[in-house]
C-alpha cells in the first residue's frame, strides 16, 4: 500500500496534482487506514498513469473520466473528436499569432495599407504625433461607418497634398491644439479656413451620422480646436 507521496512518485505527477484529481473526480479517494491516511494500491498508480497521459495529451479533465470507462471503439471516436476540437484550437492560436504580429505595425492592424500611406505623408510634412493619431482614429471609425466610400476619400485625400494652401492651414491647426480657446489667432485662421472652404471642390461626404461622430472626436481632442470649428460654422 502507497501514501500519497509514494503514489505520485510511480506516477510521476505531483502531490497536489493527485489532490487535483481527487477534487475533480477523476481519482477515486481511498479510505483512511486507522492513522488517518489514505493508502492507495497498484490500480490507483494505474489510473493515475492513464490520467496524467491523456491530460499530457491535451485531452480536457472533463472528458477523462469518460475516456477512462470507454470501450475501445467508443474510445477511439471520443479521440477523434477531441483532435479535431485540438486542430481548431491550433488553427485560432495561429491566427492569433498572426494578429499579434501585425500589432508590430500599428496602424496596419487597423488600417488598410493607402490610409497607412496617408498617415506616412502627414508624418513627412511634420505634423505632430499627436495630430496623425487624431486623423488616424478617424479614419477608423471612417473605414468602419462608410467603408464604400474609403477609396473615394482616400483619392481626395492624396489629391489634397498637392494643395500649398490646404497643407499651411493643416500644420496651423497641428500647431493650434495646445492654444487657449480665446487665443485671437483661432479667429484669423478660422477666417482663412473658411476662405480655403469657399474654393475648394466638393466630393462625397460620408454621412450626417459618421460626420457628426468624426466633428465630436475632433472637438473632444482640443478646446482650441473646437472653439475653432465653433468659428469656421458661424456664418
Amino acid at each position: 500500500m502507497l501514501t500519497i507521496g509514494q503514489l505520485a512518485a510511480h506516477a510521476g505527477v505531483t502531490v497536489r496534482a493527485v489532490r487535483h484529481y481527487h477534487h475533480c473526480g477523476l481519482l477515486a479517494e481511498p479510505e483512511r487506514d486507522s492513522s488517518g491516511y489514505r493508502r492507495y494500491d497498484a490500480a490507483a498508480v494505474v489510473d493515475l498513469i492513464r490520467i496524467r497521459t491523456m491530460a499530457d495529451a491535451g485531452v480536457p479533465l472533463a472528458r477523462i473520466d469518460e475516456l477512462l470507462h470507454a470501450g475501445q471503439e467508443e474510445f477511439a471516436e471520443a479521440v477523434a473528436a477531441i483532435d479535431d476540437d485540438l486542430r481548431a484550437r491550433i488553427r485560432d492560436l495561429i491566427r492569433q499569432r498572426r494578429r499579434m504580429a501585425e500589432l508590430v505595425g500599428g496602424e496596419r492592424l487597423f488600417l488598410p495599407a493607402e490610409v497607412v500611406a496617408v498617415l506616412e505623408r502627414l508624418r513627412s510634412l511634420g505634423v505632430s504625433e499627436r495630430t496623425v493619431r487624431v486623423e488616424r482614429d478617424m479614419w477608423i471609425m471612417m473605414a468602419a461607418q462608410s467603408p464604400e466610400l474609403l477609396p473615394e476619400l482616400v483619392a481626395v485625400k492624396n489629391a489634397s497634398f498637392d494643395d500649398a494652401e490646404l497643407m499651411r492651414l493643416y500644420v496651423a491647426c497641428d500647431e493650434a491644439f495646445d492654444w487657449d480657446p480665446r487665443d485671437p489667432r483661432l479667429a484669423r485662421l478660422a477666417a482663412d479656413m473658411k476662405a480655403w472652404a469657399a474654393r475648394r471642390q466638393e466630393h462625397e461626404d460620408v454621412g450626417p451620422g459618421t460626420r457628426a461622430l468624426l466633428d465630436s472626436h475632433l472637438t473632444a481632442s482640443s478646446p482650441a480646436w473646437e472653439r475653432l470649428m465653433s468659428l469656421v460654422a458661424a456664418p
